[in-house]
């Protein structure tokens, strides 16, 4: 059941979006399955053979994860864009030595992959957590045993109850903070984690007496947990803070349904998942397991985006290896006689197929920096914008360039690693998610007689190499102070990760930054965001709230003698853009995206809004600058436009100078332009 619920949920199945809640399942399975192997080997010999307990889990779990992380990169090599060979080929090897997880959670939270593609390997991260457990879980055993001795107690059982509350208490209890704070992080990360599977593995401390429980009694607790299960797999979304206490719900209705196994016998939940089918799937559940994700990931690298009714047929797809897999992999080597009678080989054999994953891995990241490094360095003179005129209203020219003799930076340069960012990353004054402190940059003359100040999220730190320009030909004072995904305004901010939960960070550091600019008083505050609403007073998801919001700050600028200036957000080109352009270099039209896209923005109309209520507040548009054609594009004037997301990257930015001279001056902003420097 909980396999089918991973697949129908990465299928993209609508009405079960909480379908991951089967991982967290496995957890449960997984716990309460190796600790009753362990108890059964205390109980025979009173002991444990760490030897022999990972020389089971190298036979076990080894050979058929290795097959698939090989053909993964086969696959990646042959499908999927060179730009990410590199970035695929360090998760597989990651993946083949369970801490791909931890690389994962780095991902989460770093704000410049945001936008990343998903890896044809994470869903190895759930592996990675069940091993590094199954690290601890066995010494807390053989430190329980020892103690019993001590205590000269015969049954260990009470002391493992200690060992599994010194894991799953603490680890609970983080789960709940990590979540509040970084659930993108908490999801990948096994310090939230571990109470999960120390729920099982507590279900099999308690299996014999669960076994005595009234027959009714049970049935009504399988049922239950049965339905606590499916209930999360339909109503937990995307959006939920995961895993936190929300987890719990899956979590304890999958021990429920274990620990009522035995006492309700075929009136409890066995009479359904008891069943052939679902027998033959559980069979097949680890392989299942492996084999659907990197060939949905694969697929949609190649096709695009998958439909509902080829993401099922991918997935049912993928039955065909895993049987293979586990007819002629998984099987034969787990049921080994030879193998099972020598730890020393099984774990000799679970070290080579670990070596020959991180050599796949290995060898994919060779052959991406190979073609990174033969790819032209693009370094020759890329006008970008400068080729278009700067009068307004002259948009659009014409039709999409189709190609260019080199693109500056290149895209498969940009997708192994260059980045394209403004100095604010390099200069460390770019706030991430985490944190509230107010880290600021000063470029340009720190004595010019005009200080501008640019203010808000990476919307407008976007820009700052055409400001760097200006500012150097105009003798500017520029200050920048950006943090991601916070808009500049007293409004209730939201946290971008779908929770709808405040962003407490960003407006702390809204209110700091408020202050220190109505003091400093700066000659002019540029902003722009990406975020067009924020919570009322309801906490409901408001445009008018974010229309406030930045009315107050900025009337509050106003009332310091400040002007402010609100630069026009610019739309999303659309998933993976650099990974497209790099794909269709002789059909960039592929690529476009439509004008339009731009008047639908959510950000740029609640600005254009805000600012009409606001005659004091100016708003400039740079739109034609960098959608000049009938069509947006993705490279002009050999400049390759977005770096991720709906991100501009600096070089194109930089040749966008003139537009922004002009658009500031017709609103007042002294700013000159001048080709020659």
């Amino acid at each position: 059941m909980a396999v089918g619920l991973v697949l129908l949920y990465h299928a993209g199945l609508p009405f079960l979006p909480g379908g991951f809640v089967g991982v967290d399942v496995f957890f449960v399975i997984s716990g309460f399955l190796i600790t009753g192997q362990l108890l059964t080997e205390i109980e025979r010999t009173g002991r444990v053979s760490l030897l022999g307990f990972y020389a089971r889990r190298a036979k076990r779990i080894l050979p058929a994860a290795t097959v698939v992380l090989a053909a993964t990169a086969v696959a990646v090599r042959l499908f999927v864009p060179r730009g990410q060979w590199q970035e695929i080929g360090g998760d597989i090897a990651a993946a083949a030595i369970y801490v791909v997880n931890w690389r994962f959670a780095d991902r989460a939270v770093d704000y410049l992959a945001a936008d990343a593609p998903p890896s044809p390997v994470q869903h190895f991260w759930s592996l990675a957590v069940e091993e590094q457990f199954y690290l601890v879980w066995p010494l807390l055993i053989i430190l329980a045993i020892l103690a019993a001795r001590r205590l000269r107690r015969s049954n260990v059982r009470p002391v493992l109850w200690v060992g599994l509350a010194i894991l799953a208490v603490p680890s609970f209890v983080w789960s709940i903070v990590e979540t509040a704070t970084s659930s993108e992080r908490a999801f990948f990360v096994s310090t939230t984690r571990l109470w999960e599977l120390a729920i099982g593995a507590g279900i099999a401390l308690i299996a014999t007496s669960a076994a005595r429980m009234p027959r009714a009694l049970a049935v009504i607790l399988g049922w239950l947990g049965l339905a606590a299960i499916v209930t999360a797999a339909l109503l937990v979304t995307a959006a939920t803070a995961w895993p936190g206490y929300a987890a719990a719900l899956p979590t304890l209705g999958a021990a429920a349904v274990i620990a009522a196994g035995a006492a309700a016998g075929s009136r409890g939940p066995v009479l359904v998942l008891g069943t052939r089918p679902f027998r033959w799937v559980g069979d097949l559940s680890y392989s299942l397991y492996l084999w659907h994700w990197p060939m949905l990931i694969v697929a949609g690298a190649y096709w695009g985006d998958l439909s509902l009714k080829r993401g099922l047929a991918v997935a049912l797809a993928s039955v065909v290896p895993a049987w293979i897999t586990f007819r002629l992999v998984e099987n034969p080597l787990r049921y080994s006689r030879a193998i099972s009678t020598s730890p020393r080989l099984a774990l000799s054999l679970g070290g080579n197929f670990t070596m020959a994953g991180i050599c796949a891995g290995l060898a994919l990241v060779l052959t991406g920096a190979w073609a990174a490094a033969a790819t032209p360095s693009g370094d020759r003179y890329a006008p970008g914008a400068a080729l278009l005129a700067t009068t307004p209203g002259t948009a659009p020219i014409g039709p999409v360039p189709e190609r260019f003799d080199f693109i500056a930076p290149d895209p498969l340069k940009l997708t192994q690693g260059f980045m394209d960012v403004p100095d604010t990353n390099r200069d460390k004054c770019f706030q991430q998610v985490v944190g509230a402190e107010v880290l600021s940059c000063t470029y340009g003359n720190p004595d010019g007689a005009t200080t501008v100040a640019l203010v808000g999220d990476s919307k407008m730190d976007q820009w700052l190499p055409a400001f760097q320009v200006l500012a150097a030909q105009n003798d500017w004072k520029l200050v920048i102070a950006a943090k991601a995904a916070c808009p500049f305004t007293s409004a209730r901010v939201l946290k971008g990760d779908g929770s709808h939960k405040p962003y407490t960070d960003c407006m702390e550091w809204n209110r700091t930054l408020l202050r220190r600019l109505a003091e400093e008083r700066p000659d002019y505050v540029v902003t722009s965001q990406s975020a067009g609403s924020a919570l009322d007073a309801a906490g409901k998801e408001s445009v008018d709230a974010m229309i406030a919001g930045v009315r107050s700050s900025w009337k509050a600028l106003d009332s310091a003698g400040v002007k402010v200036v609100v630069l026009a957000n610019n739309p999303h080109p659309g998933p993976a853009i650099v990974q497209c352009a790099d794909k269709n270099r002789k059909h960039l039209s592929a690529c476009a995206f439509d004008r339009e896209r731009h008047e639908q923005d959510p950000a740029f109309l609640m600005q254009r809004k805000a600012v009409a209520g606001m005659p004091e507040v100016k708003m400039i548009d740079l739109f034609d600058a960098i959608c000049p054609t009938e069509k947006c594009p993705v490279v002009f004037g050999n400049v390759l436009i977005y770096r991720g997301g709906s991100h501009i990257g600096a070089a194109y930015v930089k040749t966008t100078a003139p537009h922004l001279a002009r658009a500031l001056s017709d609103i007042g902003v002294p700013a000159r332009f001048s080709p020659s420097n």
